[in-house]
Parts: structure tokens; C-alpha cells; sequence
């Protein structure tokens, strides 16, 4: 296993990538309402990302490989993911996918910037939700906020793991156990692999310099999830809600730095 260690000037591109990231994503989230497609919030992330200055990380980006999704099918098309209700994450953006009003939207995107990736994801509300839509993704999030506090140098990986899966089953829901966050830098999926559960005191120890991609993804119901026909979509095996937060940060001498906060 390889981990890298980012020297400043790498991190600085990194906090470049983040921030620009960061702002598409918010542009895009204010632009969600009912009625509007999958398609035309897709055309926007790109378009912006583009006048940034950076690529979009996931256009073309090859196929997973992973249990979730053992038969994927041909580089991603687009540059958001749009993964709606029981959708998990890497749903496909399409014209005739039409935001409603209940529903709750994952947005899940990435750049490339001067080399180094960035990513981010982020789950909202259309219009009015039901009360458990909204526990969940309170939850979701509040789950991403307690790893990021978790994180320091010296700890283990299973010690992140772990916070984030005892506050979500404390809480009564489950975490994905296919997927996974990531490390990330000069490729947008490097080592180490994050999973969100796992033992206290085990697994790598974190060290400062360390850059990672950290998404708790989490169900209302059971943790299995599938991959669908078009072999990226992956959604929850029971059709229960799920949601999905994300953010790149690098590990600093006391704490972490969140790279895409918005």
C-alpha cells in the first residue's frame, strides 16, 4: 500500500481545487428545484468547472470495480452524480430524470485541477420532505462533522471508521458497507480505502500531510446496496432512502483541513 504525503506547494493546489469545487457545488445546489432534470443541473456543474479553470473529474473516468458493482459498463458520461431517494451514489444525470418536489438529491462531483483532484458530495431536500428524509440526512451530515473532528495524526483508521458507524446505528440507521471514501491527489482514488465502520485501534495510523476523500453514505434501511442495469447507478437493495456527504481534506499537525468546504 502506498500512501502519499502532499508537500505544501501540492496542498496549496489541492486548497485551489477545493475551493473551486466547493462554489460549483453550491451554484448548483441553489439551482435545485422541482421540475428542473438531472440533465440541465449536470450542463451547469460542467459549464462552471470549465470557466474555473479545471476539468471535470468523473467525465470519462473508468468503471468501478468493486463487490457493489461487478459489471460495470463503459467510462462515465457526465459530470455530476444525481442519485435520487433510495439512489446511493454514481446515479446517472438524464433529461428525462425530473426533480419532484419530497424527493432528496445526493450531488456528488469532482475536479481536476493543475494535476490533483478534488471532490464532494452533498445531499438536500426538494421542497417539503418527510420528517424521517430529513432526520436522515441530519444525520448523514452530522456524521461526516463528527469524522472530520475525529481525524487527527496518530490516530487510527478504525478509529474514523468507527465514530462514523456507532453515531449511525446509534441513531438507528445503517452505513454502506460496499462503498467506501478514499484517498486522493495526483489520482481522485488512491490509498488508503475509508471505510465507514470498523474497530477502534486498527488499521493505519494517520499522519499529518495525508490527503482523503471522507463519505459516509447511509441508509434508512438495511446497509446492502446494487448496482442497477446501466452499471453505475447503485442504489439500496431494500428501495429504503439514503444520503450521502462528502468532503476532501488534508490531515494538519492538530486536526484536518477541509479543502472543499463551501
Amino acid at each position: 500500500m502506498v500512501i502519499f504525503i502532499r508537500i505544501p506547494e501540492e496542498i496549496e493546489i489541492m486548497r485551489t481545487a477545493g475551493k473551486i469545487l466547493a462554489s460549483v457545488l453550491s451554484r448548483v445546489v441553489s439551482d435545485v428545484k422541482p421540475g428542473i432534470s438531472t440533465f440541465e443541473l449536470d450542463g451547469l456543474a460542467e459549464d462552471l468547472i470549465v470557466k474555473a479553470g479545471a476539468k471535470p473529474a468523473f467525465k470519462g473516468y473508468p468503471p468501478p470495480r468493486t463487490p457493489a458493482s461487478p459489471g460495470s459498463r463503459g467510462a462515465y458520461p457526465h459530470t455530476l452524480c444525481t442519485s435520487i431517494n433510495e439512489q446511493v451514489v454514481h446515479a446517472i444525470p438524464s433529461k428525462d430524470q425530473v426533480i419532484q418536489s419530497g424527493d432528496i438529491i445526493g450531488l456528488d462531483c469532482g475536479v481536476l485541477y493543475q494535476g490533483y483532484y478534488a471532490d464532494m458530495a452533498v445531499t438536500i431536500p426538494v421542497g417539503k420532505i418527510s420528517s424521517k428524509a430529513k432526520r436522515l440526512i441530519k444525520v448523514t451530515k452530522k456524521s461526516l462533522d463528527i469524522a472530520l473532528n475525529t481525524i487527527k495524526p496518530g490516530i487510527h483508521l478504525g478509529d474514523l471508521s468507527y465514530a462514523v458507524q456507532s453515531y449511525v446505528e446509534k441513531n438507528g440507521f445503517s452505513v454502506v458497507r460496499q462503498l467506501s471514501g478514499h484517498g486522493i491527489g495526483k489520482n481522485l482514488h488512491e490509498e488508503p480505502t475509508i471505510l465507514n465502520y470498523g474497530k477502534p485501534d486498527t488499521g493505519i495510523v494517520l499522519k499529518q500531510g495525508m490527503t482523503v476523500a471522507i463519505e459516509p453514505m447511509v441508509n434508512i434501511g438495511h446497509w446492502k446496496v446494487k448496482t442497477l442495469d446501466d452499471g453505475w447507478t447503485v442504489a439500496t437493495d431494500d428501495g429504503s432512502l439514503s444520503a450521502h456527504f462528502e468532503h476532501t481534506i488534508v490531515i494538519t499537525k492538530k486536526g484536518c483541513e477541509v479543502l472543499t468546504k463551501i
